[in-house]
This record gives C-alpha cells, structure tokens and sequence, in this order.
C-alpha cells in the first residue's frame, strides 16, 4: 500500500488559516496515511517525507473562489502572498520534495476570514476533504485554474 504524508499548514490562531492544524487533530488513523500538523513550518518536518511515496500539502489558499471552496493548486498558480506566513514559499517546498523524488500536490481551501474562530463553511470542507483523501478521490478535485 502507498503511503501518504499530510502535512497540513497553518496558524490556528488565525481564523481559517487554522484550516491544516484542524484537518491533522481530526484525521481518522488510517493505515497507509500518516497527517501532521506543521504549523506555520512545513520545511521542519520535511524529514517525515522520507518514508512517504506520496505527500498532500493542505493550506489555506485565497484563490478568489467562495469561502470553503477546496482546490488543487498547481505549483505554478501558488500565490506568491499566500494566506499563512510561512519562512519558504511552499512552491519551493514542493519542490525540494519533488527532487527527493515524492508525488506532491498542494491542496487549497478558500478561506473567509482570517482572525477568530474557523468558520463553518472552511470547517465543514476540511472533513470533506479528508473523506475525499481517505477515499483516494483526490483526482476528482477541481485544479485551480
């Protein structure tokens, strides 16, 4: 069986940008799939990637779409301010996995706002989106276009 690394991004004290911490304290252990919470430094746990044949990226993106809107973000469609503060772009995180030789993809959801609580609608796409995962339907998502 393939093994999946989700490292999901974000602040949690940051509104909906607390999407990937969210996603990584509810994920159902599941064999083949390992989710870690990275904070704002992704690039720290690069060294969980060793074992991983495949790795999802998950973030709050502001991809100009409806609140909760879950999208595919091509490497080359990263915004270059995106929503978290992270130290490296994650399009060079995405590569220095790649050169590792790992299948990487971003996932993006849309947040509303960016202070408090979650909001529902970014709370209620990151449980789709980890049946999505866990359900291996990760290519019936959209890609940002």
């Amino acid at each position: 069986m393939m093994s999946v690394l989700i490292m999901c991004i974000g602040n949690r004290d940051n509104g909906d940008d607390g999407i990937g911490p969210y996603i990584a304290d509810i994920f159902p252990e599941t064999k083949g799939f390992t989710a870690v919470d990275c904070g704002v430094v992704p690039e720290s746990f690069t060294h969980l990637s060793r074992d991983a044949e495949r790795i999802i990226l998950i973030d709050a993106v502001d991809m100009e779409l409806e609140p909760g809107e879950i999208r595919i973000v091509p490497k080359d469609r990263i915004p270059t301010g995106s929503v978290s503060t992270h130290n490296i772009p994650l399009s060079m995180l995405m590569e220095y996995l790649e050169m590792e030789g790992k299948s990487v993809i971003l996932v993006g959801i849309q947040p509303k706002k960016l202070r408090g609580e979650l909001t529902k609608q970014v709370r209620e796409a990151g449980k789709k989106l980890i049946n999505v995962i866990v359900e291996n339907r990760l290519d019936e998502l959209e890609v940002l276009k």
